[in-house]
């Protein structure tokens, strides 16, 4: 029976796996070695880690020696292309060794003889501290060429987020900005320092509304995501390092927010000052947000000028292309041209009491079924009870542990039907408070939207914009030479329109 061998393959990283040939091309030269030998490879075992750690850290030489211990009484050779692949530490070269001994397998190497004789084992240990020296002479090179390049203006380390990663012709890879995550950063930073974000939970909340935005899990960003967001200098364009001692130094990429806002950001977060208070002109602005520029389809902005001796209020487009950009709208034209399509939805009032008459019978219906589905439920619910205590007395009856789990299995199942008979209960409960308190409020609105738009006082622009919003399917879209659009109405007064329609053709009178 010819020898059994075992391969072990290792490169130092994943990058050089997936990149390179390394893992490939040590099996090779492992299996023309055990063929020439005439031994037979029964199995390899890869590792992608450094090999100067602790070798019970390494994935593949863990399952190599796992592999040995389930077959103690066969012996095994154990293949390596180079020291190098074994171990790049003294101590763990010579631990790993005794393991491997220690199980019964075989050591062979292709390009070193391991000898059992004093002599072989000192030039094994100066071979191995050869490894050693060259892997920490190889870690110190490259954290000098880190530092220089971190203080020659390049971030090394993990592009942060809104950042990405490119490949420059004679500068390297350097950081730029990542659409669109790089203006989702920047509004969140900038949201912070003015004020407009109270808190880090609210920044977190911005955060998650985006859809793929990174670290986001089950819907939740860690709060210490967003902190790193908020302290992190790379977003100012500069380069911070206590580890190679670089602070503030100006990067090579390009900055997503400026030095200033990340002082206000961090004044904030350490408490010494207060979000400044923004004047929001939007208060003043009853259609802001709901009507768009018929040209370009994009909400109309608002503007508060002063002049000839008072404030005057303006819609306008700011879309740069658009042939309405930068032409202003008074505010009480546009607002006044809206206000009379709000004017004619005024349906006739036997139509009103027509349908509040078939809500009230719809209102009262559904709570007559909803007491009945109740006391239904309550009724399953004690049934359910009773099975289960009877479930109960089997077991504590039975005959033979045989059956105990059945029974068990059966009052889980039950069990379920309980929470879910509870739940269903809980959307089927009843309507809360009267007729006149719920609806009768809505119809009121549904007869007389207008009388509700040209409510005088403060709270004027909040009672427009809820008639906007509970009027209208769609925006309003505006013209500034022939006024406002007809938008889609909203179902209610389209029911209303079908009402109104129904009596019409059957001639039916006010009374009806």
């Amino acid at each position: 029976m010819n020898q059994k061998a075992i391969i072990y393959a290792r490169v130092s990283s994943r990058a050089q796996a997936s990149e390179g040939h390394g893992l490939s091309s040590q099996e090779a030269r492992c299996r023309d070695y055990a063929a020439s030998k005439g031994w037979d490879v029964v199995a390899t075992f890869p590792d992608t880690i450094s090999g100067g750690i602790d070798f019970m850290k390494r994935p593949g030489m863990v399952a190599l020696l796992s592999f040995l211990d389930a077959q103690p009484n066969e012996n095994f050779v154990v293949i390596f292309d180079d020291p190098k692949r074994f171990a790049r530490s003294t101590r763990f070269h010579i631990d790993l060794r005794d393991a491997l001994r220690d199980r019964g397998a075989q050591i062979a190497c292709l390009n070193f003889k391991f000898d059992d004789t004093p002599e072989g084992e000192f030039i094994e240990t100066i071979i191995a501290a050869q490894g050693e020296l060259e892997r920490k002479q190889n870690g110190r090179q490259v954290g000098q060429k880190m530092q220089a390049r971190m203080e020659s203006g390049y971030w090394i380390h993990t592009a942060p987020v809104g950042y990405r990663y490119v490949t420059v012709k004679g500068r390297g890879k350097m950081l730029e900005p990542n659409p669109p995550f790089d203006s989702i950063v920047r509004e969140a930073i900038q949201g912070y320092a003015a004020g407009r974000f109270e808190t880090q939970a609210e920044v977190a909340r911005f955060l998650e509304s985006f859809p793929n935005y990174p670290h986001v899990k089950d819907g939740k960003l860690k709060q210490q995501r967003v902190t790193d967001l908020l302290t992190h200098s790379i977003y100012t364009g500069h380069i911070c390092s206590e580890r190679y001692g670089i602070h503030w130094l100006k990067a090579q990429h390009e900055s997503l927010i400026s030095l200033e806002t990340f002082d206000k950001v961090q004044q904030r977060r350490s408490g010494s000052a207060k979000a400044p208070k923004r004047k929001n002109i939007g208060d003043h602005f009853a259609l802001r947000g709901i009507a768009v520029c018929d040209c370009c389809e994009v909400p109309l902005r608002s503007s508060i000028t002063k002049g000839n001796g008072g404030h005057y209020a303006y819609y306008l487009c700011q879309t740069k292309g658009c042939e309405a950009y930068g032409k202003s709208i008074k505010s009480d034209q546009l607002e006044g041209d809206v206000g009379e399509i709000v004017k004619t939805l005024q349906p006739d009032q036997s139509v009103v009491r027509l349908l509040t008459d078939m809500f009230r019978n719809i209102w009262d219906a559904r709570r007559t079924q909803a007491a009945e589905l109740k006391k239904e439920a309550q009724r399953e619910l004690r049934s359910l009870d009773k099975k289960m205590e009877a479930l109960v007395n089997r077991i504590l009856t039975a005959q033979t542990e045989a059956v105990v789990p059945v029974y068990e299995a059966e009052i889980v199942s039950l069990e379920h039907d309980k929470a879910r008979l509870k739940e269903k209960m809980q959307k089927q409960t009843e309507p809360k408070g009267s007729f006149e308190q719920k609806l009768e409020p809505a119809l009121t609105f549904l007869s007389s939207p207008w009388k509700l738009w040209e409510t005088p006082g403060a709270a004027q622009v909040h009672l427009r914009r809820l008639v906007l919003k509970m009027a209208f399917g769609t925006r309003i879209k505006y013209c500034r030479n022939q006024g406002a659009r007809t938008p889609e109405i909203s179902f209610p007064f389209k029911a209303l329109e079908g009402f109104d329609m129904v009596n019409c053709q059957n001639g039916a009178g006010e009374g009806t």
